[in-house]
């Protein structure tokens, strides 16, 4: 073997570095990575991809949605894809690895394959997404929304925080929104999409194993909530005569985290207050709070919304409060495809690591591309389960075998376990 496991997860490492470098806080390294869809950052780092993926013998392509797509072909008449990828935007001031990570894993895959002369009988499409967080244009899900054939024309009018529309920066970037309709792949010309994502999250950690599969992508709903009370003096209103509004706040948090706690597979927030007058020594008279719920089941989730309402109306009327509430955002749930969910776990197996399925917290790109094909994710352990952060941190052995379950699941996937 010319070209070893080892050397393929050093390989990642390095070119997750050197990505690290694409960011509007490159001259200050401790405010972490912040890069946005269709911005000079955006085109250098594609820049670098290519050249990277130019490398392994990769052609190369960008969509009129600024996705970065290289295939390593395959020589089999008629092949499918198997599509592989994750995202290159971050939050602001986020970290080195959450979406980086998953473009440049099956980047050392592909190394890994050319090197060694392993063939397959289906193409590799590793795709660099353009935008999943939509930190730029609130334009969530864009790249991978393009490729599933998803995308709605009306998110081009969104517009940045100076004006810009997404139209007219994807223009400047180079791409023709017009045309973006024909960058959709077709059903059956795919076999799959796989992402390789850091957890966001403790678990893998705590249970000491380096990578785990995940059954299903959250579904997440939010509602505002705006409790109206009555405004007086703090002083002088008896505390039995009060009508205040933070107090049912209060009762509203309450509720939301004993609910969670005591039900399987829900986690939910409240995320932000705002509360009015706002005076050191005023009742407050109206408070409004954001509710966040998610689960990968969604009748559970639903179950939590009803039981929660029921739980905020019936202590508010006590403390005689009213309310009102508004759900803002609802987000159905994805559950990976079971074929490959086992494909998964036979590939972590394989590469002698007890397999440990998770749900996903967090919402990724599979949500869209599921609409496409069936979809699989491999998470990878991120130090302290913190993410969206500057201290983002993984451990580079995790890089090594994370590669080598890419290249077990893609040997599995070669010997005919995807269905026709």
């Amino acid at each position: 073997m010319t070209f070893s496991l080892e050397q393929a997860g050093r390989q990642a490492w390095q070119w997750l570095e050197a990505a690290s470098a694409f960011s509007e806080t490159r001259d200050i390294p401790r405010e972490g990575v912040t890069r946005r869809c269709a911005t000079r950052e955006h085109r250098e780092l594609l820049e670098a991809l290519t050249e990277w993926m130019e490398s392994l013998g990769m052609a190369v392509r960008r969509d009129n949605a600024a996705n970065l797509i290289g295939r390593h072909a395959s020589a089999t008449p008629g092949a499918r894809t198997l599509l592989i990828g994750s995202h290159q935007d971050t939050v602001p001031n986020g970290g080195k690895y959450d979406g980086m990570m998953g473009v440049i894993l099956p980047l050392a895959l592909v190394k890994y394959l050319r090197e060694n002369a392993i063939s397959l009988p289906f193409h590799i499409d590793v795709v660099a997404f353009s935008d999943e967080e939509g930190t730029r244009f609130s334009s969530t899900l864009l790249g991978s929304k393009v490729l599933a054939g998803t995308f709605d024309p009306e998110m081009l009018e969104a517009t940045d925080g100076q004006g810009v529309t997404l139209e007219s920066a994807l223009e400047a970037f180079g791409c023709d929104p017009a045309r973006i309709p024909e960058d959709r792949y077709r059903p059956e010309e795919v076999i799959a999409f796989l992402e390789a994502h850091i957890e966001q999250g403790p678990q893998l950690e705590q249970a000491s194993l380096p990578v785990g599969v995940v059954s299903a992508i959250t579904g997440i709903e939010r509602h505002q909530i705006t409790i109206h009370g009555m405004a007086g003096h703090a002083g002088t209103v008896p505390m039995a005569l009060r009508r205040d509004a933070l107090v049912g706040a209060a009762e509203v948090i309450r509720h939301l985290n004993a609910l969670c706690k005591e039900t399987e597979d829900l986690v939910g927030v409240v995320g932000k207050i705002e509360n009015a007058p706002n005076g050191v020594n005023v009742i407050p008279q109206t408070t409004t709070l954001s509710i966040e719920l998610r689960s990968p089941r969604d009748a559970v989730r639903r179950r939590a919304r009803e039981q929660l309402l029921e739980q905020i109306g019936a202590s508010l009327e006590a403390l005689n409060l009213t309310f009102d509430q508004v759900q803002t955002y609802e987000q159905s749930a994805v559950q990976c495809s079971p074929w490959l969910t086992a494909t998964l776990e036979e590939a972590v197996q394989d590469s002698g690591i007890d397999p440990r399925v998770l749900f996903s917290g967090a919402g990724h790109d599979g949500l869209a591309m599921a609409e496409l094909c069936d979809i699989g994710m491999l998470f990878v352990r991120c130090r302290g389960g913190v993410s969206h952060h500057p201290s983002e941190a993984i451990e580079p052995e995790d890089l090594t075998a994370a590669v080598e379950v890419l290249a077990h699941a893609c040997q599995r996937l070669a010997r005919g376990q995807s269905p026709a």
